[in-house]
């Protein structure tokens, strides 16, 4: 779990560093993430940053343990006027180690997704230690979608890393970056040609791609 802390510590602080200069209005962008936009999934990194498990329960149990109105609500807390005061509010709670009850390689995709979810809308990229997202995409694979997770995008597909050691499944082949595996299996959209082989097309199909 360390070192997972450590990682996501990283991810966090590079994020807020990427989006400091970038003017207001552009948070208004559309993420990747369906119906947010940047300022949306930056105000529910801030929210996350700052759960407790105690925390999370109370306020799932106040939504009716609906996950969709769990995160309106979180999103409508952190979500400030101004989005540097958003990301300000982010960078205070950004080294924290607090968590929702949940297994640790949620942090990682937390921290991957939704990094992409912000920088590939705005132009920005980033270089993301392999490894970690391949651990990350290896527990979206073993999670329901109705969890968060991607399972059922892949069922029938072999997903095999390019950038990393990583193979799963049984079926037509799909070949990316680790990245391009766990962005498509968590439902966004990936650019033409990150992905290739005989199983390529459905899998993007079904990120929306």
């Amino acid at each position: 779990m360390n070192e997972i802390w450590t990682v996501v510590h990283a991810e966090r602080h590079a994020l807020i560093d990427d989006l400091r200069q970038v003017p207001a209005e552009r948070f208004a962008t559309p993420s990747l993430c369906p119906g947010w936009d940047v300022h949306d999934v930056l105000a529910h990194l801030a929210d996350d940053a700052k759960t407790t498990k105690l925390g999370f329960l109370a306020r799932l149990a106040a939504a009716r343990f609906d996950f969709d109105r769990y995160n309106a609500a979180a999103v409508a807390r952190e979500r400030a006027a101004d989005p540097q005061a958003t990301l300000d509010a982010f960078r205070a709670a950004a080294s924290r180690t607090t968590s929702a009850p949940a297994p640790p390689a949620t942090r990682l995709v937390e921290a991957f997704v939704h990094g992409e979810d912000i920088r590939r809308p705005l132009g920005l990229s980033r270089q993301y230690p392999a490894e970690h997202v391949a651990a990350a995409l290896a527990h979206q694979l073993k999670t329901g979608v109705g969890m968060g997770g991607g399972k059922e995008r892949a069922r029938g597909l072999r997903l095999v890393a390019t950038d990393a050691r990583f193979g799963s499944g049984d079926g037509a082949e799909v070949r990316g970056s680790a990245l391009a595996l766990l962005l498509a299996v968590s439902g966004r959209p990936v650019r033409p040609g990150e992905l290739t082989g005989p199983g390529a097309a459905a899998l993007q199909g079904d990120s929306g791609a």
